[in-house]
């Protein structure tokens, strides 16, 4: 059976798809919200991220954002 992007199990076929939505929208059938939650991030790496992350912006001086900035734009827009 095929999953869904965050790991639920969904029907293979389109029209089996559509109904399960159908009866998840109407309340006929509830979604599993337990699964979708045990799959997520790590609430601490994830708070540990947030704060190496203000860290470094406090770090960083204007001119080296804009060099990290430029360096990005540089990548993002490269011809292959």
């Amino acid at each position: 059976m095929p999953e869904g992007p965050k790991g639920e199990k969904r029907p293979a076929d389109v029209i089996g798809n559509a109904v399960k939505s159908m009866r998840i929208l109407t309340g006929e059938e509830p979604e599993d919200i337990d699964m979708l939650e045990s799959q997520g991030k790590n609430p601490h790496a994830s708070a540990m991220g947030k704060l190496g992350a203000a860290a470094r912006a406090k770090a960083t001086t204007p001119a080296q954002r804009k060099a990290i900035a430029k360096k990005a734009a540089a990548k993002r827009w490269k011809k292959k």
